[in-house]
Formats: C-alpha cells, sequence, structure tokens
C-alpha cells in the first residue's frame, strides 16, 4: 500500500503561483511514476503533469506547459507541482496519484492508477 497527502492549495490571486506537495508513504516510493491530476466542478478527472519513476521524464498537458512543473525527491519520498502564471480555469480539486505500472505520460484511465491522495483545493480569482 501506498498513502499520499497533497497539500499546499488555496486561494491565489489570476497571474500568482503555488507549489503542491505530496509525501508518500509505504511501499517503495521511487518504483512509482507519480502524476497530478485536477478535477473542476462538473468536469472530469484530467491529467495535468507527471514525472517517471527514475525523475527523468516528465509529461505535460499542453494547458499547463510552460507555466507547471513537476519534480520528486526520492529521499523525501515526495512530488511537487510548481504552477505559475495561474489561471482561473486552473481552479480544480488537485490529486497526487502513483502507479508502477506507468510511465511520465500516466497512461491509464485515471480510475485504474494504482493508487490517489484525498486532495487539495486551488482557486484562482480572476
Amino acid at each position: 500500500q501506498v498513502q499520499l497527502v497533497e497539500s499546499g492549495g488555496g486561494l491565489v490571486q489570476a497571474g500568482g503561483s503555488l507549489r503542491l506537495s505530496c509525501a508518500a508513504s509505504g511501499r517503495t516510493f521511487s518504483r512509482f511514476a507519480m502524476g497530478w491530476f485536477r478535477q473542476a466542478p462538473g468536469k472530469e478527472r484530467e491529467f495535468v503533469a507527471g514525472i517517471s519513476w527514475i525523475g527523468g521524464t516528465t509529461a505535460y498537458a499542453d494547458s499547463v506547459k510552460g507555466r507547471f512543473a513537476i519534480s520528486r525527491d526520492n529521499a523525501k519520498n515526495t512530488v511537487y507541482l510548481q504552477m505559475n502564471s495561474l489561471k482561473p480555469e486552473d481552479t480544480a480539486v488537485y490529486y497526487c496519484s502513483a502507479d508502477s505500472s506507468v510511465g511520465a505520460t500516466m497512461s491509464k484511465p485515471w480510475y485504474g492508477l494504482d493508487y490517489w491522495g484525498q486532495g487539495t483545493q486551488v482557486t484562482v480569482s480572476s
């Protein structure tokens, strides 16, 4: 089992920045690809960013490329999502996910991924 706990969400004005963290415990963190997803009210959960278990490969949704950056620190069992130039359309609950059988693109339907955190709310005001 892997437990994931997100933190760092909050309310920010458009153009601002936030850094989300996802702390993992349980099984060997370094063997899992990690990803961030988000879900806005009334919308499907969508992929935001992912990073391979070694950390050498990253992937991003087109909507966040150039603004968001994912990274991981395997020594701290933590994955981060640095979000810059935030827009009101980035408002959503952000979830951390871990899976041992995918790469950075987290290429499974979201409901098929192994582990999820409880989510953290990000609200961007205009």
